[in-house]
């Protein structure tokens, strides 16, 4: 039996004298995208097989706060008041997306939306109908229900009327993630499908250019999986490998957070890359500085070491740890007056060190070492447009301009490498069709080999117009999608 087996480097099949099981569907990966393509497949009558790195099945998506990018008028949504529209939220998701935004993928997510969430529920997922107005990373009680990017900032609110379209299967606090991975598996073996834990995936076998199974890892030994229909990777992102994020995105190698769990080491991408995949979108991925909550510091102003602003406060998290990281250099300062003071108790969800105060705004421009006068200039000129309800420079929305003209003041330091946090995922992968075939280089299918989650370039696609629920939402959505296609595929 060939032993030899590497993730970069595909095995050939005649060299695989002894396969230790056989199946319809093997998924390598047991997270939201994994899970969610074992039960679509064995739905459309397949035998499937799911293996799975870890002790346990959940991946990622069991330790995120869970919220699903959902909207064109959720029975959630309704219950809640809210109308929606599927226009609208594909011209914000398209925004959202950014420049290389897959405009197949967003229509096809935005179009079957409803369908989705039907889905969801049909696993057992119960979304609280309660909406959560305030700013935050999550709802911090059971509501299902939230606004989670950049809806109602500006520019997106010139492109799309808002909406809450952020929905959390029913758990109290940030762990949406566990209800929604238990019901998965729970469903998943319900329906027959074999889950091997503890079994590393270490390459793909091809007989001529078709993926036909894998060489696995299990108790240190190599064993051979055989596909009859297909192989679909769903094995996570690769924020956890240092190599690979300083060779391809080398902008989230500035962050000090790696937000993902200790298998996201890019294993799944490598072995469809081996066997002949292409990749895109490797440069990009989310990069999260949480500056609120408390909600309260919407309404302060955010500036870098000229003393200026440079960003509408009243952005998404990471739409803000975008910019900074953009250049990180750079010296940011979040700026609030006596009114916030109470917050000082209660900082930043970020934990940025407080870096200055002042009895008036010389003082703390002083102690901040900006230019002189600049600060002053700043804050005189926002309080001036505040108090008429306006901001011209960076456009916030009208609901967070509060005037800052009650002293002493403070500042909060954002500075990259000053103590506050900078937690980053990846967002590119494997080059897929929206219904989970894996693309070549030469832009042809690979027959046998379908990719979903962040093992693949999915509905996520730039840091800076990312809202939480959008990375679950593609996962589960597309892994659907490329379990149905490997269940169905025919010779």
């Amino acid at each position: 039996m060939n032993d030899i087996a590497n993730p970069d480097a595909s095995i050939d099949f005649s060299t695989v004298d002894e396969w230790h099981t056989e199946t319809d569907v093997l998924i390598i990966g047991g997270g939201g995208a994994g899970l969610s393509a074992a039960i679509e497949a064995a739905d459309a009558g397949a035998r499937v097989i799911v293996l799975e790195a870890a002790s346990e099945t959940g991946g990622s998506t069991a330790m995120a706060g869970g919220l699903i990018y959902m909207g064109g008028g959720t029975p959630t949504q309704l219950a809640c008041g809210f109308e929606d529209d599927i226009e609208e939220m594909y011209a914000y998701l398209m925004q959202a997306a950014g420049p290389d935004a897959d405009a197949d993928k967003v229509r096809l997510y935005c179009d079957r939306t409803l369908e989705h969430y039907d889905w969801l529920t049909r696993q057992g997922v119960v979304f609280k109908p309660e909406y959560y107005p305030y700013k935050h990373t999550n709802t911090p009680n059971e509501a299902a229900l939230m606004i989670t990017g950049n809806e109602e900032a500006w520019p997106y609110s010139t492109h799309a009327r808002p909406a809450p379209r952020g929905h959390k299967p029913q758990i109290k606090g940030d762990h949406g993630g566990i209800p929604l991975m238990a019901n998965l598996l729970c469903s998943a073996r319900e329906k027959g499908v074999q889950i091997v834990c503890e079994a590393r995936a270490l390459s793909l076998v091809k007989r001529g250019e078709e993926i036909v199974g894998a060489a696995v890892r299990i108790d240190m030994q190599v064993r051979y999986f055989r596909a009859q229909r297909g192989v679909v990777l769903a094995a996570g992102g690769f924020i956890m490998n240092r190599d690979m994020v300083e060779t391809y995105a080398p902008r989230l190698a500035r962050g000090n957070y790696p937000n993902g769990n200790p298998n996201d080491t890019g294993d799944g991408i490598r072995i469809g890359m081996a066997a002949g995949g292409a990749v895109t979108n490797m440069h990009e991925g989310f990069i999260c500085t949480p500056f609120y909550p408390p909600h309260q510091f919407l309404e302060s102003i955010i500036v870098d070491e000229t003393g200026k602003r440079f960003i509408n406060e009243d952005v998404y998290h990471g739409r803000l740890g975008s910019a900074i990281l953009d250049r990180p250099d750079g010296r940011y300062y979040l700026i609030i007056d006596s009114r916030h003071f109470k917050v000082l108790e209660r900082p930043p969800m970020g934990g940025y060190p407080v870096a200055g105060t002042g009895e008036n705004i010389d003082e703390l421009e002083s102690e901040l070492a900006l230019p002189r006068g600049a600060l002053s200039t700043t804050l005189d000129t926002y309080n001036r447009h505040a108090r008429a309800g306006e901001d011209p420079q960076c456009h916030k929305h009208a609901k967070y301009l509060t005037p800052l003209d009650q002293p002493p003041y403070a500042a909060f330091d954002l500075t990259v490498g000053n103590g506050g946090i900078f937690a980053t995922m990846t967002f590119g992968g494997l080059n897929t069709l929206p219904t989970g075939e894996v693309l070549s280089t030469d832009n042809t299918i690979l027959p046998g080999l379908y990719a979903a989650g962040r093992n693949s370039a999915g509905l996520p696609r730039c840091a800076e117009g990312y809202s939480s629920g959008m990375s679950i939402g593609d996962a589960t959505f597309f892994g659907r999608l490329a379990g149905l296609s490997a269940a169905m595929r025919t010779w």
